[in-house]
């Protein structure tokens, strides 16, 4: 069962039957020929484009199969959380016993990257080709768009979905996934909007700790490094609060404290917080000790800063012989110097598989998203 699924066994998945948009998105998984070739009754839809709507329906209020684009971890409730997943463990099997899935043919996806970026970008790309369909990209929107020549963020949104069915944005303002989305026609994914928010960041997080403890209720969490203008840690820390008996323990240099807005919305759902200073002093305590590097772009006209921030919180071996034999150390990466090669090769470190399952769930979201659209 995932986080915060009810009790008893989890229901049949359906194979076979569904028509194209019909039903959860697990079962419109189920029905696609490529993925499952027992699959029968399996059509596709005349492609409509849909009507501009006015925030890209954030609430998905139907759950799921209602979610229209992704914009911030708060639009995922447990409900949803729980679904999602169920769709990213059956990506997980299509793509490991090697099966060739059609699910998206004739589907396009725009990836439109403001910042650099290689596992989130390349992962959206892989999960695309995976599903049998296809991607149109530019890595260096700064430069190679036409926004160097001072077109606004809404109207390269509004020319792009003229070619493709969903864009993958990452943006470096925070908020503008969302004036994206209210600009677009199309679902559209943020992949970060500088240092607001990593929503589907925080999915892959979730559904790293779940698959290796065994749950997120009833967890001692460790966020540590540049919480002050990391994106990663604070769409993880917005849907952490959704899980029960979870402290979080915030550990960062104090040019890089965690804003008081999410300490305020902790607060509001019983989200039990502490800042503190000496990240040994919670190692033994922590279920997760999720490491974030300190992210030198952000401090421009603050070099000072930076060098202060730099280097104070390291995972090292010595770190490791202090944490449970059950725990686990995750970062979003990339790293730079904040844990040490050598940690690699403990079992506890989960980075790489925390990277790998991102591929598991950005299928899952590209397929629900797409899907019947």
């Amino acid at each position: 069962r995932t986080a915060g699924s009810r009790k008893g066994k989890m229901a049949p998945l359906v194979w076979g039957g569904a028509r194209l948009g019909r039903g959860t998105p697990m079962q419109r998984v189920a029905a696609c020929k490529g993925c499952n070739p027992s699959a029968r009754g399996f059509s596709r839809p005349t492609h409509r484009r849909p009507s501009r709507r006015s925030g890209a329906g954030l609430v998905a209020a139907g759950g799921l199969s209602s979610l229209a684009s992704v914009v911030e971890s708060q639009q995922f409730d447990r409900p949803m959380l729980e679904e999602l997943f169920e769709v990213a463990r059956e990506m997980e099997r299509i793509t490991e016993d090697g099966s060739e899935c059609k699910i998206l043919a004739g589907k396009v996806m725009g990836t439109l990257f403001y910042e650099p970026s290689t596992r989130t970008r390349l992962s959206f790309e892989t999960a695309m080709c995976r599903l049998g369909g296809k991607v149109v990209s530019t890595e260096n929107a700064r430069e190679f768009s036409s926004v160097a020549k001072g077109e606004t963020l809404e109207d390269t949104i509004r020319t792009l979905e003229q070619y493709v069915d969903v864009v993958v944005l990452r943006h470096f303002q925070a908020g503008s996934a969302r004036i994206a989305a209210d600009a677009a026609s199309v679902p559209l994914i943020s992949a970060g909007d500088g240092p607001g928010q990593h929503p589907t960041q925080a999915l892959l997080d979730i559904y790293t700790i779940q698959k290796e403890i065994g749950r997120v209720d009833d967890t001692k969490v460790a966020l540590v490094g540049d919480l002050a203008n990391g994106r990663t840690a604070r769409s993880l820390a917005y849907i952490l609060s959704k899980f029960r008996n979870v402290k979080l323990y915030f550990v960062a240099p104090d040019v890089a404290r965690i804003n008081e807005d999410i300490k305020e919305h902790l607060t509001e759902c019983g989200c039990e917080w502490e800042e503190v200073d000496n990240l040994q002093s919670v190692a033994s305590e922590v279920d997760v000790l999720y490491q974030t590097r300190i992210q030198k772009e952000r401090y421009g006209d603050r070099p000072e800063d930076y060098e202060k921030a730099q280097g104070k919180f390291i995972v090292d071996e010595d770190l490791m012989r202090l944490m449970k034999q059950d725990a686990v150390v995750m970062h979003p990466l990339p790293r730079v110097g904040e844990i040490t090669p050598q940690v690699d090769a403990d079992p506890r470190a989960a980075y790489f598989r925390q990277a790998k399952n991102g591929l598991y769930i950005r299928m899952a979201l590209l397929a629900t998203l797409l899907k019947g659209k």
